[in-house]
């Protein structure tokens, strides 16, 4: 499922404080059915889009405001998007079954596809480590690398099956994604790509999207989605 608002907003805080703060909103075409956005780090740098219902890559200029698409392929829809560190973006795309990266700048496309006895992943979310490596998740129960410079792929089993949703990696370089359907987090060997699962002490919580707590302090939030249990929190350290 995709969520449609045909709105989105941006936080800009004018003092370290955050004594003020400033809500800026861009008006996007309907029909295109979004997902993520991935803000670019350069200040004032665009706003990455997967617009998972039309198959389309969206570039927001916040200072103009104006949304440009770029089509993924026949068949796509796009869920998660992040940016490379070279700036292009790459999105996992469900309905191609691959990886596809459009160039920053020439706006060309290129597709990983996964391996054919991976079959339909419905691959979720991205993150690069700080080796450059892509790190990617299917709900259907996997979880992959990619290194887009050789283009080699991997593609691992989850350990306990379906739900592998969002990934994240730590300032210290450690990679944790979270199990929706599996209600637990893991910490992925990027040597290795052996996943080891860390279960959080309330049951069915829905653990969603992992998010580092603190820039420097190497803890890792998975954060539980809302609807099944109040939301929660569940913090590991490493």
């Amino acid at each position: 499922m995709y969520l449609k608002p045909c709105v989105i907003a941006s936080l800009l805080f004018a003092t370290p404080a955050m004594a003020e703060v400033t809500l800026q909103e861009y008006t996007v075409p309907r029909g295109h059915g979004i997902h993520d956005v991935w803000a670019d780090a350069a200040p004032n740098g665009p706003v990455w889009i997967s617009a998972q219902g039309s198959g389309h890559l969206g570039i927001l200029d916040p200072k103009s405001g104006r949304v440009e698409f770029v089509a993924l392929g026949g068949g796509s829809s796009p869920h998660g998007v992040v940016a490379a560190p070279d700036g292009s973006p790459f999105l996992t795309d469900g309905g191609q079954n691959a990886i596809v990266r459009v160039d920053a700048k020439t706006r060309a496309v290129k597709a990983w596809k996964l391996p054919q006895d991976s079959g339909y992943t419905n691959l979720n979310t991205a993150i690069f480590d700080r080796s450059g490596i892509l790190w990617f998740t299917g709900q259907s129960g996997i979880y992959g690398r990619l290194d887009p410079k050789s283009g080699e792929m991997k593609v691992f089993d989850s350990p306990k099956g379906r739900g592998t949703y969002g990934i994240h990696t730590t300032p210290q370089g450690a990679v944790y994604y979270a199990s929706l359907a599996g209600s637990h987090i893991a910490r992925i060997d990027v040597a290795s790509g052996e996943a080891t699962v860390v279960q959080p002490p309330t049951p069915r919580q829905g653990a969603r999207r992992p998010q580092p707590l603190r820039a420097g302090d190497g803890q890792m939030v998975g954060v539980a989605r809302a609807g099944r249990q109040p939301a929660r929190l569940c913090g590991v350290r490493g």
